[in-house]
């Protein structure tokens, strides 16, 4: 078997981002990855100017507090003032900018109206409640880096410097395929010896979470004619193909024989918990990734976020894929561990600790809902509540 590592690093060898770039509009922005590094044309605060509500003064003026000074202007934001003349002060208002010969605001909390101007009950210190030009940005510099997801702060970045328009990948195209007579749709009568399709509702909220374009192109009837026909069309137009179940050797699993007649297939066997069997290979003229992933429902769940979330977010040229690994303490005992490596369904608790659902079964989708992250147990390790273990966030990677 293939250990994690080495059918990630496979996987991900192949996954070369979509070429296709377009400008967006800030607003339609949220969500895409940025394709190209941006800088700012402008410094930001471009001038020094007031944090808060007060007076501008100079320091040299105010040696002692209850000093009396004349107001000689008044700064509202979004004009400028003139040069402060010696012992007079300037009212001010927050991201007004500081006049030349004031070195420090005092708020207007420590300031009181006198019968000549206003009385400065604080000795102010140079600088104070001054926001310097450039302190946040400085014109010409780096601001945003390539293959990071624009999010309301990124997208706030570019307005803040003047951008109108952001370069993004195009949106990765993904087609669905369920396969297996005995699937039902939600919604409909369930006959004797089938079962609910929720793989089909899992894996496109999966990728529409991701930012992909998803085509649900439905269950495929069990005959191999039907599967060809499936995987052909779903190639024509789309960056990557997945099916759940299907890839085996038994005469209804045409998943198999449809694939390498219209492309390529490798079956790797991962020495994963749950999640053991996936299928990568190629399908059509233009090489259109194709994904199959195990049918029992966890393990669907466990391998998407592990083996093919992975591999999307390259595809669109996202920069870093690799979600925070965070070292908590068990709440639980795991005294029969797999020689494979495991991905433990668990949640955190209110104390802190991370506390394992029940039953571990690749067919337990509660487990799935229950949990708020997997623990990822390296193969044949036990351990007892109050050890340390590795936990990912399903927050982290979605």
């Amino acid at each position: 078997m293939l250990s994690y590592e080495e059918a990630l690093h496979h996987l991900l060898a192949a996954a070369t981002p979509v070429p296709e770039v377009k400008w967006v509009p800030l607003a339609a922005a949220r969500g895409r990855i940025l394709a190209a590094a941006q800088q700012s044309t402008v410094t930001v605060p471009p001038l020094d100017n007031s944090a808060m509500d007060g007076y501008a003064v100079c320091c040299a003026d105010i040696l002692q507090s209850g000093v009396s000074l004349p107001v000689a202007q008044r700064i509202p934001a979004g004009s400028v003032g003139h040069a402060l003349t010696a012992g007079t002060a300037a009212r001010i208002f927050t991201g007004a900018p500081v006049p030349a010969g004031a070195d420090a605001v005092v708020m207007q909390e420590r300031c009181e109206h006198g019968d000549d101007g206003v009385v400065v009950n604080h000795v102010p210190a140079p600088g104070e409640n001054i926001r310097r030009a450039g302190e946040d940005i400085v014109a010409n510099t780096e601001i945003l880096p390539a293959g990071i997801r624009l999010g309301a702060a990124e997208i706030g970045l570019a307005a803040s410097v003047g951008l109108a328009q952001l370069p993004v990948r195009r949106r990765l195209r993904v087609a669905l395929l369920s396969t297996g007579d005995e699937l039902a749709e939600p919604g409909q009568p369930l006959p004797p010896g089938s079962i609910y399709n929720s793989n089909r509702y899992v894996l496109r909220a999966f990728f529409e979470g991701l930012g992909c374009v998803v085509t649900d192109l439905g269950r495929v009837p069990d005959t191999l004619e039907a599967t060809r026909a499936a995987l052909r069309e779903a190639a024509s137009g789309h960056d990557l193909i997945l099916s759940t179940g299907g890839v085996s050797v038994g005469e209804e699993d045409h998943v198999k024989p449809a694939v390498e007649a219209e492309g390529e297939l490798g079956l790797w066997k991962i020495a994963i918990k749950p999640g053991k069997p996936l299928a990568f290979g190629k399908v059509g003229a233009r090489g259109t990734a194709f994904i199959g992933l195990p049918g029992n429902p966890v393990s669907c769940f466990v391998t998407f976020l592990m083996m093919v979330r992975p591999f999307v977010l390259k595809r669109m040229g996202v920069r870093r894929w690799q979600p925070p690994v965070r070292k908590l303490i068990s709440a639980s005992d795991w005294l029969k561990p797999d020689a494979r490596r495991e991905f433990l369904r668990a949640r955190v608790a209110e104390d802190g600790r991370v506390e394992l659902y029940p039953n571990q079964g690749s067919g337990v989708l509660t487990s799935c809902a229950w949990a708020d992250g997997v623990v990822d147990n390296p193969p044949g390790q036990a351990f007892r509540a109050g050890d340390a273990v590795s936990f990912l966030a399903f927050a982290d990677l979605l």
